[in-house]
C-alpha cells in the first residue's frame, strides 16, 4: 500500500488548485504564514458584502495559462540562482511547494486583466500591495502593471532592472517574448 503524506501547509495553501500542481502556492492570506518563494493570492474577490470592492485582500481573476508560465520561470529562477541542481534544491523536491525560510516571501495579487500587484510578507506599513488596487493613492502613483512588469520591478535594483533577471527573461523567450522597441 502506497504511502499517503498529510499536506504539510494546513488551509495556508490551497492543496487541490491546479496551480499547485505546477508548485506555485494559491495561499488563502496576503500574509501567509509559511515561507514560500513566491504565491498567488487565492482567495476570491466574490465576499459578497464583506468588502467593497473586495480588495486588496483578494485577486479578482485568475492566471491566465501565460501568466501562470511566467510564475513557474519566477520561482525556478530563484532556484536557479540561489540553489543551483544541488543541495537545498534537492530537499526543495520534497515537498510540492517550495518553501525558503531565509527568503522574504513574495504574494503576487490579480485585480484584473494584465493587471498585477505584489507585497513582500515583511512590509508592516505603507500599502498592502503595489501597485495598489484600482482607485488607490498607490495605483495612482505608479499605475497598473502586467505580471511581467511587476516581476521587472520586483528584481530592480533601485530604478535599474537587474542584469541577472534580464538575461533569465533572455534565455526564455517561449515564456517573456522580447517586446519591440517603442518608436
Amino acid at each position: 500500500m502506497a504511502e499517503t503524506k498529510a499536506w504539510p501547509f494546513g488551509t495556508d495553501a490551497i492543496q487541490d488548485d491546479p496551480l499547485t500542481a505546477m508548485r506555485i502556492p494559491v495561499v488563502t492570506s496576503f500574509n501567509p504564514r509559511w515561507c514560500y518563494v513566491a504565491a498567488y493570492l487565492g482567495t476570491s474577490a466574490d465576499t459578497g458584502n464583506t468588502f467593497d470592492p473586495p480588495w486588496p485582500f483578494a485577486s479578482a481573476e485568475r492566471p491566465t495559462d501565460a501568466e501562470a508560465q511566467m510564475l513557474v520561470s519566477y520561482l525556478q529562477e530563484h532556484r536557479h540562482y540561489w540553489f543551483g541542481n544541488e543541495g537545498y534544491a534537492r530537499k526543495m523536491d520534497q515537498r510540492p511547494l517550495d518553501i525558503d525560510s531565509g527568503w522574504n516571501t513574495t504574494v503576487f495579487i490579480k485585480y484584473g486583466a494584465d493587471d498585477w500587484g505584489y507585497r513582500r510578507c515583511s512590509w508592516t506599513y505603507g500599502p498592502t500591495f503595489v501597485p495598489g488596487p484600482p482607485g488607490s493613492d498607490s495605483r495612482a502613483a505608479v499605475g497598473q502593471h502586467s505580471l511581467e512588469q511587476v516581476m521587472d520591478r520586483i528584481q530592480a535594483h533601485g530604478n535599474e532592472p537587474s542584469p541577472r533577471w534580464q538575461q533569465w527573461k533572455a534565455n526564455h523567450p517561449n515564456i517573456f517574448p522580447a517586446k519591440e522597441a517603442s518608436r
